[in-house]
């Protein structure tokens, strides 16, 4: 453990080196499986100024963007709106439901407790990004006279979207939390990866022909994103 900061350490058989990720977490540090625990100590004092600049901008988004309360009566976001609660426990329930009604979600849950709702929450999340997402998605590759060949729904914890060369296209549900504008960008972006892979000049360029303005998103995704989760 570093002086002042916190970590916890991740092995990875994918990971080819180490690298820091600062999340809603705290900081991992991220090693390769056979890297030797000694030289952590050392990336992550070599590092400190960069993890105490995310570790500002993380606090400051949470503060800039009110916490999601979970609990009956309480509160979600979702594309700019601001979703009422209504939980309900009922004990043998074989399943756990999230329905919505207008600006109301109805939670039934067969056991109590905030992490139990969490999850039917995210699991509704999901379900609700590949609609959100799918919509868009092909109404900007109407527009851009391109298509892709898949469509995911995940949570990573450090990447809000991906574009394969093959055209496989993969969303976080965690752009519902985010206003739509936000989404709609992401979207733009992964689509004109379908015609220049990598962000070059010439992506750059094609995406503010077809996104005006993006960068105040992009901002927007960069000071916020660590804020959006439940």
């Amino acid at each position: 453990m570093s002086d002042s900061i916190p970590y916890r350490i991740r092995r990875s058989d994918r990971a080819r080196r180490a690298r820091i990720v600062v999340d809603a977490d705290g900081v991992e540090v991220v090693v390769p499986r056979r890297m030797a625990l000694r030289h952590v100590e050392p990336f992550v004092t070599q590092h400190r100024g960069w993890i105490e600049r995310a570790l500002r901008r993380r606090r400051a988004a949470e503060a800039a963007l009110p916490r999601p309360q979970l609990a009956d009566g309480g509160w979600v976001p979702y594309l700019g709106e601001a979703l009422a609660l209504r939980v309900r426990v009922e004990p043998g329930r074989r399943r756990d439901t999230v329905t919505r009604r207008g600006g109301v979600l109805h939670v039934r849950l067969a056991e109590p407790g905030e992490g139990a709702l969490r999850a039917a929450l995210e699991r509704w999340y999901r379900r609700r990004a590949r609609v959100e997402v799918a919509a868009r998605l092909d109404a900007a590759c109407a527009r851009a006279g391109t298509s892709y060949t898949a469509l995911t729904v995940r949570g990573q914890r450090t990447r809000w979207a991906s574009c394969s060369a093959e055209g496989a296209m993969s969303f976080n549900w965690r752009l519902l939390l985010a206003p739509p504008r936000i989404l709609d960008y992401v979207v733009e972006h992964e689509v004109a990866h379908l015609e220049v892979l990598d962000h070059s000049p010439r992506f750059w360029r094609l995406l503010e022909e077809r996104r005006p303005g993006y960068r105040e998103q992009e901002r927007w995704l960069r000071r916020n994103g660590a804020a959006l989760r439940l």
